[in-house]
C-alpha cells in the first residue's frame, strides 16, 4: 500500500511523491510519482537536525565546484548506519550535528567533475566527510568516492562501505582459521563480522546479542551459535561451546552507548584478542584493565579505513557473492520519511537492520 507524502520545508513548493509505508520490505519498490526532474534547479534539500531525535529537510544552495579534484555527486540511495545516530541523538559535544547530517553510505552518480578520476554520467559508491551526505546533491573530493563495479547496481553493493570497515580491522588481526570468534553485538556491523571471520575460516562464530529479532538473523549471517545476554549466562555458554578455551578473538560491536568491555574481557582466553569496533564515547569508566592484564590480551581498534583497498575490496566481495549481504537489508524509506527511518532504525524495531534511504534521482532510474 502506498501513503502520500509531502516533502517538507521546501520553501513553499513542496513535492507530493508517492512512496511505500514504512516497513515495506526492501525488495518492494513500487512506482513511484515525481514532479519534473530537479537537477540544475535551485534550491536543493539538505537534512538538518534540529533538536535531538529530530530531523527535517530544509532548502540550501544549489553546490558549485569550489576546489580542486572535486565531483558534484547526485545520490540515489544511501542507508543508515549506527554512527549517524551519534549525531541524530544529538547529545554529544564531540558530535555536533551540522547541515547534511547523518548519511556516509551512498551510491549515484557524477554530475560534474573539475578531477580525472570520474567521467560525468559515471556512477559511484560516495562516502562523504564527516557523514555528510544527507542532500539532494553536493560536491565533495574524488578520493572520497570509488566506481562501481557492474550496471545495474544492487542495493547490495551500499554494504561495501560499512564490509570495507570490518575488513580493515580484520587485515590488523592474525590468521583467523581454526579460530573461537565471538561477536558481541549483532547490529548491521555484527553481521557483516559475521559474515567475514566466517568467510576467513573461522572455526566457531558465536553471535551475542540482547534482542531476539536480530539474533534470529545471525545464523543467515555466518554465525554457527547464537546468546541472548539477557537470557543466558555468555561466559558459561561460550565456556561450554569452546570446550573451556574461551574465545580467542572477541569484536566488540556494540557501538556508542553501552560499554561492552568488560564482557569482552571475560569472554575471552588468555593471550586472547579484543577487537574494539563500536565507536566509544570519549571516556570508558569501570573498565576491568586488571582482567584484560592478567590475561594478557591483545586490544586492537580500528578506525578510517583505506579507500584504495578496503572499500574495493568489499566490492568485489560483495559481486562476487563471496558474502551474501541481502539478509541484513531489511527496509527501505523515501528521504521524504527521514524521521521515520530514523525513528525505527534508532528503536531497533522491526527487525530492523540496515534501513535505504531513496532519493529522487535514484527513483527517476528505477
Amino acid at each position: 500500500m502506498s501513503l502520500p507524502i509531502v516533502a517538507p520545508g521546501r520553501g513553499g513548493n513542496s513535492r507530493t511523491l508517492l512512496y511505500p509505508g514504512q516497513g515495506v520490505p526492501y525488495v518492494v519498490v513500487p512506482p513511484v510519482s515525481l514532479a519534473p526532474p530537479l537537477q540544475g534547479t535551485s534550491p536543493v534539500f539538505a537534512g538538518q537536525i534540529y533538536a535531538p531525535q529530530k530531523i527535517k529537510l530544509i532548502d540550501v544552495p544549489e553546490p558549485k565546484l569550489d576546489a580542486p579534484d572535486q565531483i558534484i555527486f547526485q545520490p540515489e540511495l544511501g542507508c543508515l548506519c549506527g554512527s549517524d545516530l551519534l549525531y541524530y541523538e544529538n547529545d554529544y559535544p564531540e558530535y555536533p550535528s551540522e547541515l547534511g547530517h547523518s548519511l556516509h553510505e551512498l551510491i549515484g552518480t557524477v554530475l560534474d567533475t573539475n578531477g580525472s578520476k570520474f567521467k560525468v554520467g559515471q556512477r559511484v559508491l560516495c562516502v562523504p566527510v564527516n557523514q555528510r551526505g544527507l542532500y539532494e546533491r553536493f560536491a565533495v573530493t574524488e578520493t572520497r568516492a570509488i566506481p562501481l563495479v557492474e550496471e545495474p547496481t544492487p542495493p547490495e553493493a551500499l554494504m561495501a562501505q560499512p564490509l570495507g570497515t570490518v575488513i580493515y580491522a580484520l587485515r590488523k588481526l592474525p590468521n583467523l582459521i581454526d579460530m573461537n570468534v565471538v561477536v558481541v553485538g549483532q547490529g548491521p556491523i555484527g553481521h557483516l563480522f559475521n559474515m567475514a571471520v566466517n568467510n576467513l575460516g573461522a572455526r566457531e562464530v558465536i553471535a551475542l546479542d540482547k534482542v531476539d529479532g536480530r539474533l534470529a538473523t545471525s545464523p543467515k549471517t555466518g554465525a554457527t551459535r547464537t546468546i541472548n545476554v539477557t537470557q543466558q549466562d555468555a561466559v558459561a555458554m561460550v565456556r561450554e561451546i569452546t570446550g573451556g578455551k574461551m574465545a580467542d578473538l572477541v569484536i566488540e560491536a556494540v557501538g556508542h552507548r553501552e560499554q561492552a568491555l568488560n564482557l569482552c574481557i571475560d569472554l575471552a582466553k588468555r593471550d586472547g584478542t579484543i577487537l574494539y569496533f563500536g565507536v566509544p564515547q570519549a571516556r570508558l569508566d569501570d573498565v576491568a584493565w586488571r582482567g584484560a592484564m592478567v590475561k594478557n590480551l591483545k586490544i586492537q581498534t580500528s578506525i578510517n579505513p583505506d579507500f584504495a583497498i578496503d572499500f574495493p575490496l568489499a566490492m568485489r566481495w560483495i559481486n562476487e557473492r563471496r558474502v551474501d549481504v541481502s539478509p541484513i537489508i531489511t527496509h527501505r524509506y523515501g528521504v521524504e520519511q527521514i524521521q521515520d527511518a530514523f525513528d525505527l532504525f534508532f528503536g531497533r524495531r522491526e527487525g530492523s537492520l540496515k534501513v535505504l534511504i531513496d532519493f529522487p534521482a535514484g527513483r527517476r532510474k528505477a
